[in-house]
C-alpha cells in the first residue's frame, strides 16, 4: 500500500543529494577529503581524539577485537542480546563468544553476571548499548580493570548516547559505531571507530586498507606521488567519500533529530502504558539515551496470542515494525556449535519472545505517529476482549 508506514525509514533531503552530487562531480568518490573530514567532524562529536572511518559497524568491531590482540583461543564476553555480527566478528577474530545475561529492564548485559563467566582465556569486554541505552561503564570498566581486560563497546543504536555525563565514544579504548539505513544517522552504509589512542588509530587506519602504509589521499597530495609498504595484511575495510558526503550532512542534524525522537518516545509511553504490554524502562540518571529503538515487550499470556501474529495484524494495517532481537544463542549456528538451550540465558530468551520494535525515525509525521499508536491500541485492545 502505498501509505505504509517503513520501519527505520532515513531522512534523505536535497542537502545530502547536492553533497553527494558534489562528490560525484569531484571525481573523487573513494576515501579522500570528504571521508578525512567527516572523521575529524564525528571524533569532535563523541568527545574522542581520534575516529577510523569504515564501511560498516561489522568491520569497526573486527578491526577493534585484532587491534586489541584478540586471535585463536582467547574468549571475549558480550551479550546474546543483539544483531549476529557482534558475536560473528569475535568468530571471524579466531576467539568464541562468551554469553552473559541481560537485565530484564534494560536489555543491557548484567554486570553482576560477567565476573563468573571470566575465564583464564578471557580478553575482553564487548558492551552492546541496547536501543540507545548506555551500559553500567563503570562497573563493567572495574570488572574490565580487576581482570585485566580489554573494554570494546558496540555504540551501533548509540551515536547521542551519554553515560554519567561522558560522551559514548570517549570512555573505553574502542568504540565502534554504526550508520546503517535504519540507524540515527546514515551513510547507506558504514562504521565508525572512535578512540583516544593515536597510535590505535594510526593501526585501525591501515588495517582498515589493505594493510597499506599510506591511504590513497596521502599517496597523491600536493608532495607528490608516495610509495606504500604492505605492513599487514589487512582487509578492504575503508569508507568511500561518498559514503561520507551523506555523513557530513547528516551529523549536525544528530540533536535536532533527537529532540523528535524523544517526543515521538513520550507520546508512545503515554498511549501504551494501559496496554497488555511493558513500555521501556526509563533512562537512568545521569545518562542520556540515544532513543534509537522503541521496544515494547508483549504481555503474551494476557493477550492469547504471540508477538508474531501481532507483527502480521500490524503489517496488516500498513504499520511496519521489527524485533530486535531474536537472541544470538537461539539461533541455529550458535545452538549447533554451542549446545545453547533457549533457557541457558532466560531473560534474553523472554525478551526475544515478546519484543516488537515501532518505527521511530525523525521522519515521521504527527499523522503517521497518530496512525501507529491507534493501530497498536487495536491490535492490542481487540484482543483482550476477546
Amino acid at each position: 500500500m502505498s501509505d505504509y508506514i517503513v520501519f527505520g525509514q532515513p531522512i534523505l533531503g536535497d542537502e545530502e543529494i547536492a553533497e553527494v552530487t558534489d562528490a560525484l562531480r569531484s571525481c573523487w568518490i573513494g576515501t579522500g577529503p570528504r571521508t578525512a573530514r567527516f572523521e575529524d567532524q564525528f571524533a569532535d562529536y563523541v568527545g574522542a581524539r581520534h575516529a577510523v572511518a569504515v564501511n560498516s559497524c561489522t568491520a569497526a568491531l573486527h578491526l577493534s577485537l585484532l587491534a586489541s590482540g584478540v586471535g585463536p583461543g582467547d574468549e571475549v564476553i558480550t551479550t546474546p542480546l543483539t544483531f549476529a555480527s557482534t558475536a560473528n566478528v569475535i568468530l571471524h577474530a579466531g576467539a568464541m563468544p562468551v554469553f552473559v545475561d541481560v537485565d530484564r529492564e534494560t536489555m543491557n548485559i548484567d554486570p553482576s553476571q560477567i565476573e563468573a563467566a571470566i575465564t583464564q582465556n578471557t580478553k575482553a569486554i564487548l558492551p552492546v548499548h541496547f536501543g540507545g541505552r548506555p551500559c553500567e561503564m563503570e562497573a563493567i570498566g572495574a570488572i574490565a580493570d580487576r581482570f585485566g581486560l580489554k573494554v570494546i563497546e558496540d555504540a551501533a543504536h548509540c551515536i547521542e548516547g551519554r553515560y554519567q555525563e561522558q560522551k559514548i565514544g570517549s570512555i573505553s579504548p574502542l568504540t565502534c559505531f554504526s550508520f546503517y539505513v535504519t540507524k540515527n544517522m546514515t551513510t547507506a552504509e558504514g562504521g565508525m571507530i572512535a578512540t583516544n589512542d593515536e597510535q590505535l588509530a594510526t593501526t585501525l587506519k591501515m588495517h582498515a586498507l589493505h594493510g597499506l602504509s599510506r591511504d590513497a589521499w596521502r599517496r597523491f597530495s600536493d608532495d607528490g606521488y608516495q610509495h606504500y609498504e604492505v605492513v599487514y595484511p589487512g582487509f578492504k575495510y575503508n569508507m568511500t567519500d561518498l559514503q561520507a558526503a551523506l555523513g557530513l550532512c547528516q551529523l549536525p542534524k544528530l540533536e535536532q533529530w533527537l529532540r523528535r525522537r524523544e517526543e515521538i518516545w513520550q507520546q508512545y509511553d503515554e498511549a501504551f502504558a494501559e496496554l497488555p504490554c511493558w513500555v521501556p524502562s526509563p533512562a537512568a540518571s545521569e545518562t542520556r539515551h540515544a532513543r534509537h529503538l522503541y521496544t515494547l515487550l508483549l504481555d503474551i499470556d494476557q493477550l492469547g496470542k504471540s508477538r508474531d501474529q501481532v507483527m502480521q495484524e500490524l503489517h496488516e494495517l500498513g504499520i511496519g515494525v521489527g524485533v530486535h532481537y531474536r537472541a544470538v544463542h537461539l539461533h541455529q549456528y550458535y545452538r549447533e556449535r554451542y549446545g545453547y538451550e533457549a533457557d541457558q540465558f532466560p531473560n534474553a530468551n523472554w525478551i526475544s519472545q515478546r519484543t516488537i520494535s515501532l518505527p521511530l525515525s525523525a521522519k515521521l509525521t504527527a499523522d503517521q505517529v497518530d496512525r501507529i499508536i491507534s493501530a497498536m491500541t487495536s491490535t492490542l485492545s481487540v484482543t483482550q476482549l476477546n
